[in-house]
């Protein structure tokens, strides 16, 4: 009986979500593929930057 009252309501809860539009879906999408593909780059160059200073240390 539990699990039928869980999914019940599961599905009384997901009815009441706001869902983004197609639009709004996509630029969601591009605005953290970027934030993503900004952060590897900036780790990648800080990650240089020691190497070569813990390079010229040793």
């Amino acid at each position: 009986m539990n699990l039928i009252t869980y999914v019940k309501d599961s599905i009384s809860e997901l009815r009441k979500v706001t869902w983004p539009t197609k639009k709004q879906a996509i630029n969601y999408t591009i605005i953290v593929v970027a934030l993503a593909i900004g952060m590897a780059l900036f780790f990648a160059i800080l990650d240089q930057i020691l190497n070569i200073g813990l390079g010229k240390l040793i």
